[in-house]
């Protein structure tokens, strides 16, 4: 259930609501919004009577029941729009950012041309992997420690702030201490251990959807995020399993509208991993920013043709520069600033 308080109710009266609240057996969520303060209270389907004697406390508006399963995820818990910030980047309620950068992070050079490149033609985040799961066991597995190193250096030059990807509860920490915005992939969308760590850092999390997972599936999996306490969730769409084999994955466009009425959180769009081969990544990222994403993740490389992972979609100086280009007249018409 969500707790409306009145208009310009006291911070005092906030902590007695609060204090009730898990005094009855429930756990508190505090949304501020622009003119009212919404608590959330998480835990066993409330009684009319526990609903009823809330009511009764000074300053409370109103008590309302979430009947969506994800809660605090749930435009019943929050009804504006979420606007997170990373490493001073906002990013939802009309702030459009694109993050861009190789998929892996492969040497030095390498990722700092990549950051330069971003950068130039206006990226607000540099995206990078460390340590990279893959389908096989033989593949490239990212240089762990050393890309973090690698990144850190990279932010330093170009004053982005990092996303990069982390896959095991045991790495949250390590990773925490250099990026700015924690990725969970495709695989790991409903690795519960996972989501609770991240969730408990407190940090940005760019929260992808599982190629097999419903919307809703992916929303309950956000709330185990959100219900550590942590409300900096972006929900990234990066394509779906289908029967199509023309493309890696099939780029569900549809989840952008259908996220945005359902959550309040900020939505973004992978368009390199949904196509899969770079003639397709500009025309997937404009359809997604007309759809109504707050933002893109897009793969950059100075040399994709040396690249140790996804060669075939990353994107090279001219078509990031070109993309960009056509991308701002597309935010502009969303009414949205990039």
């Amino acid at each position: 259930m969500v707790i409306v308080m009145r208009k310009g109710s006291s911070n005092e009266t906030v902590e007695t609501i609060i204090k009730e609240i898990e005094a009855l057996g429930f756990t508190a969520h505090v949304s501020e919004g622009e003119t009212r303060t919404l608590i959330g209270a998480i835990g066993p389907a409330p009684t009319p009577e526990i609903r009823e004697h809330l009511r009764a406390f000074n300053d409370v508006e109103s008590v309302v029941a979430i009947t969506k399963p994800f809660k605090l995820a749930s435009r019943e818990f929050k009804h504006d729009p979420s606007r997170i910030s990373i490493g001073g980047v906002d990013t939802g309620d009309g702030h459009f950012v694109v993050a861009a950068g190789p998929c892996g992070v492969e040497t030095r050079e390498q990722t700092v041309e990549a950051a330069k490149i971003a950068k130039k033609h206006g990226a607000r985040v540099l995206r990078g992997g460390a340590f990279k799961p893959r389908t096989s066991p033989y593949s490239f597995q990212g240089l762990g420690q050393q890309g973090l190193d690698i990144l850190a250096e990279a932010r330093e030059l170009t004053d982005m702030p990092v996303v990069t990807e982390v896959t095991a509860p045991e790495l949250v920490e390590v990773v925490g201490t250099t990026a700015d915005m924690l990725q969970i992939g495709a695989r790991n969308t409903q690795n519960f251990a996972l989501l609770e760590e991240v969730g408990r850092i407190g940090k940005p999390v760019l929260f992808k959807r599982g190629m097999s997972t419903t919307l809703n599936e992916f929303l309950q999996a956000a709330e185990y995020i959100l219900s550590q306490g942590n409300p900096n969730v972006i929900l990234c769409e990066r394509g779906i399993r289908t029967f199509e084999t023309a493309t890696r994955f099939t780029l569900d466009v549809s989840a952008v509208p259908v996220l945005k009425e359902l959550s309040h959180l900020p939505v973004w769009v992978d368009p390199s991993h949904a196509a899969g081969r770079r003639s397709l990544v500009a025309s997937l990222a404009l359809a997604a920013t007309a759809a109504g994403a707050d933002g893109l993740i897009i793969e950059v490389h100075p040399h994709p043709e040396e690249a140790k992972s996804d060669a075939a979609q990353q994107l090279t100086e001219g078509e990031f520069g070109a993309l960009m280009t056509q991308l701002q007249a597309v935010v502009e018409a969303m009414g949205k600033t990039l």
